[in-house]
C-alpha cells in the first residue's frame, strides 16, 4: 500500500510539473521586425488595415518568417516611411533583452529615396535626376552612416543576446531591359541603381562594425528587377498607386527576401 502511494505521489507531481511548467509554453525565442516601407506591406496591395499609416501586411518577409516558425514569439515594429530616427524613437523599445532575432531594413528615408524617384519620374532632363541621385549619395556618406552606427548600438543595447540581420535594397532596374525607351532612360535607371548600390555599401560596412550580419538581396533580385525578362520582384512606377510603386511585391517578399533570411537563420 504504501508502495502504491508513493508511486501515485510521483506520477501526480510529474503530471502536475509537465501540465503546468511555465517552460512547457515558453515561446523558442523572440523575433522582432524593425524598419521601413520595404519590411512592411506597400507592393504587395495587401494589408491588414489599409487606413493604417504603417501599412501592414501578411505578405511581407517579417510575417511571412514568423509564420514558418510558429514557435518563436513575434513583435512587428516595422512602419512605413521610418527613418532611423523613428526607429529608435519608437521601434527600438519594443527590443527586449529575451529578443533572439533582429531584422532591421532603414536608409532610404534617411537620403530621400522618395523625393529621388519623384525627381527622376517628373523631370525631362536625365541631369537632374542624376544630380539628385548623387546628392543622395552623399548623404548616405555624411548623415546615413552614422545615423546607422548610432541605431545600430541602440538595438544592440536593447537585445545584447540577439541575432541581428541588417537587410539591404534591391537594385530597382535592368538596364537595356525589356522596358524600351518608355518611363524613364537608362541613365536615370543607372543612377537609381548606383543609389542602391551606395546603400549597400553603406549599410554593409556600418553592420560589420556592429557586429551585424548584413543581408544583401541585389544579386537575387537582379534577374527580377523593372525591365527584366523574369518574373518581376519589384513594383514599377504606377501614377494611380504612387505609394505602391518601386516596393516588392508579393513575390519579392516570398521569393526573394524569404528564402534568404531563412538560409541566415535556418
Amino acid at each position: 500500500m504504501r508502495t502504491h502511494k508513493v508511486l501515485f505521489a510521483a506520477l501526480s507531481a510529474f503530471l502536475l510539473t509537465a501540465t503546468f511548467s511555465p517552460s512547457a509554453h515558453a515561446a523558442d525565442g523572440k523575433y522582432v521586425a524593425l524598419g521601413d516601407s520595404y519590411a512592411t506591406a506597400p507592393g504587395t496591395r495587401t494589408y491588414d488595415n489599409p487606413g493604417d499609416a504603417c501599412r501592414r501586411g501578411p505578405l511581407t518577409y517579417p510575417r511571412l518568417w514568423a509564420a514558418q516558425h510558429s514557435s518563436v514569439a513575434f513583435v512587428e515594429a516595422s512602419c512605413s516611411g521610418a527613418t532611423t530616427a523613428e526607429v529608435l524613437a519608437s521601434q527600438v523599445p519594443q527590443l527586449t533583452a529575451d529578443t533572439t532575432l533582429v531584422t532591421i531594413q532603414v536608409g532610404g528615408n534617411d537620403v530621400g529615396f522618395v523625393d529621388i524617384l519623384t525627381q527622376c519620374i517628373l523631370t525631362l532632363d536625365d541631369q537632374d535626376c542624376i544630380n539628385s541621385v548623387e546628392t543622395a549619395k552623399q548623404a548616405a556618406g555624411t548623415t546615413l552612416s552614422p545615423a546607422l552606427t548610432q541605431t545600430y548600438a541602440a538595438v544592440r543595447a536593447a537585445a545584447p543576446q540577439a541575432r541581428v540581420i541588417v537587410v539591404g535594397y534591391p537594385r530597382l532596374y535592368t538596364l537595356q531591359g525589356s522596358c524600351g525607351i518608355l518611363g524613364l532612360s537608362d541613365a536615370e535607371r543607372a543612377a537609381m541603381n548606383s543609389a542602391a548600390d551606395t546603400l549597400a555599401n553603406v549599410m554593409s560596412a556600418r553592420a560589420a562594425d556592429a557586429g551585424f550580419t548584413f543581408l544583401d538581396p541585389r544579386s537575387a533580385f537582379d534577374a527580377h528587377s523593372i525591365c527584366s525578362s523574369g518574373p518581376a520582384w519589384v513594383t514599377s512606377l504606377e501614377w494611380d498607386k504612387i505609394n505602391e510603386s518601386y516596393h516588392p511585391n508579393a513575390a519579392g517578399h516570398r521569393d526573394g527576401y524569404l528564402p534568404a533570411l531563412n538560409a541566415m537563420t535556418g
